[in-house]
């Protein structure tokens, strides 16, 4: 492990595919190590393999080991984009081969995990000093799915 904290998601099937896909589609991504076992449970039968894996620079682990605590929207990833043109590509990409867009700029992947996709203007004007602007842009975002950023920038004017 090159960071000495990292967030575990954990997976029931397809943690590495999963891995794979997120680091085709996030810039300075990539899978950094792999493990696997096929036993480790008190009766030896417990199969599960550890994928260590690096978003944009942000360190990841997937544990794929089993149903016992599926994915939720409890914990998601948040991803910061810097124009529309990326966010319309990643909200794109993210829910290829069977995700589902939500609203709010929420989506969910093909394996179950949530993403928020937020172009980092969003971010700007939400934390707007300006308390009413700030309001007229939580608010805009509030109707939308995918931001809008056109939306948002009419809605903070």
């Amino acid at each position: 492990m090159t960071h000495p904290i990292r967030t575990v998601l954990w997976f029931n099937g397809h943690g590495r595919e999963a891995a794979e896909f997120y680091c085709t589609h996030l810039p300075d991504s990539r899978i950094d190590a792999f493990y696997a076992s096929d036993h480790g449970g008190p009766d030896g039968d417990m199969h599960f393999e550890v994928i260590d894996f690096t978003l944009n620079g942000t360190p990841y682990q997937i544990l794929d080991a089993g149903p016992m605590f599926p994915l939720s929207e409890c914990v998601s990833i948040l991803v910061e984009t810097p124009d529309q043109a990326e966010t319309d590509r990643l909200w794109d990409a993210m829910v290829e081969g069977g995700g589902s867009h939500g609203p709010c700029g929420w989506l969910k992947d093909r394996f179950g995990l949530s993403w928020q996709i937020i172009p980092a203007d969003f971010a700007r004007l939400v934390r707007d000093p300006d308390r009413a602007r700030a309001a007229r842009v939580l608010s805009a975002m509030m109707t939308m799915g995918k931001i809008d950023l056109a939306a948002i920038h009419a809605a903070a004017a």
